[in-house]
């Protein structure tokens, strides 16, 4: 997985390391000689697996570094520094209403509960009392309020109380501020007042809003083409991040299926920007391939997939229903690889889910993998999955294997499973804390208005009369209150069974 760069990166420190790098390289260190066969195209054809120390250069070094940090050449990666040195760290606010703010200090809280690497420096970095502590320090005493100075003081105010005034001066138009002028004309489609405003302000094109979202990003998420090409034209990095290391390729696969024209083109007009698709957001191993799987966009994966199958682990191998990749976790024996587990902190795409810590527990690495190819529409790997001890009925995070399919409209997949011993009427979570508890698979195709997922549980002997457990709705409830009143009539008037 690609190095994660300091708040403060220095290009002048990444020459030194280079030459650090080159000195070591020269004196035949092994752990030097190591990043140069894993990282260099040149030391990893030697056929003996040798490097000839005096054959080492400085622009080797430098590609070296580079690619550890996700580039594909030096001159990208130092581009790329010198974007984010100029850029700074201040934050400029693109929302007219306080409680976005309260949320987004809400979400720094809640992510720093996971030990998140870049939120543990953007209170290092923002918060006095904590310059200088610990991680554990950080995560053990940052309260919800301090989180809100932060969030604060990464604007450029003093205090909470300071922000509010600001943004309230801003949304009387009291003040203005031209990043967040920018991004209005980005939402309303106004591309000749977002070009003019690129213009009188060139520095909009990189500079950080809110939870270091830049124009680039908040553009693909809203699937912007136009605003997106001219960005681009203006010179937006597209492997600037924010806070959360989100990038505009995890935001274009984030929206998938969503809109599937645009996300492509978006998609591929990012790539040929050098998008790159190894940097992680939410926790190790949350490449824009995995955000993909997470949420069943599998033609999004696939293309992705392409670019770079990162991280290589069991999770992704059977969301892209690779079996040649499933079978490269197990030994001959059948027990899991180091490699099947790894790089899985990613678990949640945002905060409105539940806080998780993955282990690396056989039976939760092999749930977790089933799900994803549930999801993902992956019928080929389930055999092999089950075969391994995959547990059709876990629940291991957020989802059974059927609710995810059932979500996903994966008809052949339902079928596979209960098939395969799933119950179709297996309680179990779903989404955020405020979404799915209790629920069956059939509560989600009714809140999607799938009308043929629906008719499909029902015939393989759903319950309709099943609530959940948080707002007590039977699945017509759950249908009606997403507004699919023809879906709800379905469902009530659905043949009860009686033993």
């Amino acid at each position: 997985m690609p190095v994660l760069l300091p708040v403060r990166p220095s290009l002048d420190q990444y020459r030194r390391q280079a030459k650090e790098l080159l000195r070591a390289g020269r004196a035949g260190d092994p752990a030097a000689i190591a990043r140069f066969r894993r990282y260099h195209p040149e030391f990893r054809r030697d056929g003996d697996g040798t490097v000839a120390p005096e054959a080492i250069r400085l622009s080797d070094a430098q590609w070296v570094l580079a690619r550890e940090h996700g580039f594909s050449s030096w001159p990208k990666f130092a581009r790329h520094l010198r974007r984010v040195i100029e850029t700074g760290n201040e934050c400029h606010p693109f929302e007219r209403d306080v409680a976005y703010y309260e949320g987004r200090a809400y979400g720094l809280w809640s992510v720093l509960q996971t030990g998140d690497p870049r939120a543990i420096e953007l209170v290092r970095l923002f918060h006095p009392r904590f310059a200088g502590a610990s991680d554990a320090a950080i995560r053990a005493g940052v309260t919800e309020e301090e989180a809100r100075l932060v969030t604060a003081r990464e604007h450029g105010c003093d205090s909470w109380p300071d922000l509010v005034a600001r943004i309230e001066a801003l949304a009387t138009g009291a003040r203005v501020e031209p990043f967040m002028e920018a991004f209005a004309a980005i939402r309303a489609g106004e591309i000749g007042t977002l070009r003019a405003l690129l213009r009188q302000h060139p520095w909009l094109a990189n500079a950080k809003g809110t939870n270091g979202n830049r124009l680039l990003t908040l553009a693909t998420s809203m699937r912007q083409t136009s605003a997106v090409r001219l960005l681009l034209r203006a010179g937006a990095d597209p492997n600037l991040p924010n806070n959360k290391g989100w990038t505009p390729l995890h935001a274009v696969a984030y929206g998938g299926q969503r809109s599937r024209r645009e996300c492509f083109e978006i998609l591929e007009m990012l790539v040929a920007a050098g998008a790159s698709p190894t940097m992680s957001a939410h926790g190790d191993g949350g490449t824009p391939l995995v955000q993909a799987l997470f949420w069943g966009h599998a033609e999004m994966a696939e293309r992705l997939a392409e670019l770079a199958i990162d991280p290589e682990n069991l999770r992704v191998a059977a969301g892209l229903g690779r079996v040649d990749l499933v079978q490269a976790c197990f030994d001959a024996d059948g027990n899991l690889l180091p490699h099947a587990g790894a790089h899985r902190a990613f678990h949640r795409p945002h905060s409105g889910f539940p806080a998780w810590i993955p282990s690396n527990d056989r039976q939760e690495i092999l749930d977790e993998a089933l799900t994803y190819a549930a999801r993902n529409g992956r019928v080929a790997v389930l055999p092999l999955l089950v075969e391994r001890g995959a547990d059709v009925n876990a629940d291991p995070y957020r989802g059974t294997p059927l609710a995810w399919a059932a979500a996903c409209g994966r008809h052949e997949v339902v079928d596979w499973l209960l098939d395969h011993g799933a119950d179709v009427n297996r309680r179990g979570t779903f989404g955020g804390p405020q979404h799915g508890e209790g629920v069956i698979a059939l509560h989600l195709a009714a809140q999607n208005g799938d009308e043929a997922m629906v008719r499909h549980l029902l015939e393989r002997g759903a319950d309709p009369t099943i609530a959940d457990g948080i707002y007590h709705s039977t699945p017509a409830g759950w249908a009606r209150h997403f507004g699919h009143e023809e879906v709800a009539r379905l469902i009530e008037s659905w043949p009860r069974h009686t033993e």
